[in-house]
């Protein structure tokens, strides 16, 4: 069995995902996990998707199918996961004022760290009060073999004040 990420961008309307998964059953292959959204008013997201070696050709066909009618479809090989990642893996939720470099300092922080990122959703929100933007974030991380999850908190808690945002760091579940 070969796996494949496939990856979609195109104008949002009905019907996207209904051309995806009939491209993925024609090669004969099987819907694993995707993570699939409207973002800037386009249909963007990535899909994972488990067929037989011999169907590689299939998906490729069906894939160039439904690019030709709008969604842009990139496909890309996926490397199998043999065993689960060393490392502590935590959730990271992140609550503050919008403002320009929020996601450029959290990561720069993180990448000091050598934690890698898993997972990684952002949104904006009207503050309930004031109805100013308020900025959300979580993620799931994994932080390298030997690093407590102490020291993330304290990097973490160390740019909160000067970007201004409350952070929670907790095991993930």
């Amino acid at each position: 069995m070969a796996l494949f990420v496939l990856s979609v961008v195109g104008s949002d309307r009905p019907g996207l995902t209904r051309s995806l998964a009939a491209a993925v059953l024609s090669a004969g292959g099987n819907w694993l996990e995707s993570r699939l959204s409207r973002l800037g008013g386009l249909y963007v997201g990535s899909v994972l998707v488990e067929l037989p070696a011999e169907g590689t050709q299939a998906l490729r066909a069906a894939v160039a199918a439904v690019d030709a009618a709008g969604l842009e479809v990139r496909l890309a090989p996926a490397v199998a996961e043999a065993e689960a990642p060393a490392g502590e893996a935590l959730a990271l939720s992140l609550v503050g004022q919008d403002r320009p470099g929020i996601v450029s300092q959290v990561t720069a922080a993180l990448g000091d760290l050598s934690a890698n990122i898993e997972s990684f959703e952002t949104r904006v929100s009207a503050e309930p009060h004031s109805g100013a933007p308020l900025f959300h974030l979580d993620a799931r991380l994994r932080l390298p073999p030997g690093l407590a999850a102490d020291a993330a908190q304290t990097a973490l808690e160390a740019i909160s004040g000067e970007i201004m945002v409350d952070i929670t760091l907790a095991p993930a579940g």
